[in-house]
């Protein structure tokens, strides 16, 4: 079955976005279930960013003595309280929490080394540079130490493309994109030593609506990979919720 518009009518008039991204990585944990090897494991992770208020009154206590400078120590000695100067900048902003879709690979055998993941991009991963720049440090971050990324972007309705951007964070670009480059894809990336080299190693693909989703590599170790069949986890999430369209 072809990959569907999850963003736009008539779809996302009948389900929403949410309800597959919230699925799938189950689904893809199933399917790994039965590829990985003795000793690997796969594990969902899915948090939808959200807004956290926070009191601050309720961490105040009422203490006369620190409106004056002053505090006493146990001996009863006043002390002046150094103070800092006035901030350099000061601006109402929001709390660090976003989305995240994802599974993650371990090495149980090693006490549950990271050694892949899978990053499903949502639409708040790219709406914002805050946002966009969140999604790409994580990801470089992972390919720094040495875990095999995916990312899976479905996302139409957002002209960006945080690959070719997590690329660029790292110093590279990818021959194989255009220009601009496709706003869906999927694609792998890894870093990997080669006799006295390392080497940075990436697999990309256009998607297409209407058209199959591909199989990327998985990498688990330098020369163990499994396929990551995303069109046949992605038709049984879309199966399992009833999108059928």
């Amino acid at each position: 079955m072809p990959l569907r518009d999850h963003f736009r009518p008539p779809l996302d008039e009948i389900a929403s976005w949410e309800e597959l991204h919230g699925q799938w990585p189950a689904i893809i944990v199933q399917h790994l279930r039965k590829q990985l090897p003795d000793g690997y494991v796969a594990g969902p992770r899915v948090h939808s960013g959200s807004q956290v208020e926070i009191d601050v009154a309720a961490f105040e206590k009422d203490d006369p003595s620190s409106t004056n400078g002053m505090s006493e120590t146990n001996g009863g000695v006043a002390t002046a309280v150094w103070a800092p100067a006035a901030a350099s900048l000061a601006v109402e902003t929001d709390l660090p929490d976003f989305d995240e879709y994802e599974v993650r690979i371990y090495d149980a055998k090693r006490g549950r080394h990271l050694v892949a993941a899978i990053e499903i991009v949502s639409p708040a991963n790219k709406d914002r540079p805050e946002h966009r720049n969140a999604f790409v440090g994580k990801c470089a971050a992972l390919v720094q130490k040495g875990v095999a990324v995916s990312i899976v972007d479905l996302v139409t309705v957002r002209r960006f493309n945080l690959y070719a951007d997590m690329l660029a964070f790292l110093g590279h670009t990818d021959p194989t994109l255009s220009d601009p480059p496709t706003d869906i894809y999927a694609a792998s990336c890894r870093w990997v030593k080669k006799e006295k080299r390392t080497v940075l190693e990436a697999w990309s693909h256009v998607l297409t609506v209407g058209q199959p989703l591909p199989t990327l590599p998985l990498w688990l170790t330098a020369d163990l990979v499994v396929p990551l069949a995303l069109e046949q986890s992605y038709e049984q999430a879309c199966h399992d919720l009833w999108i059928i369209t």
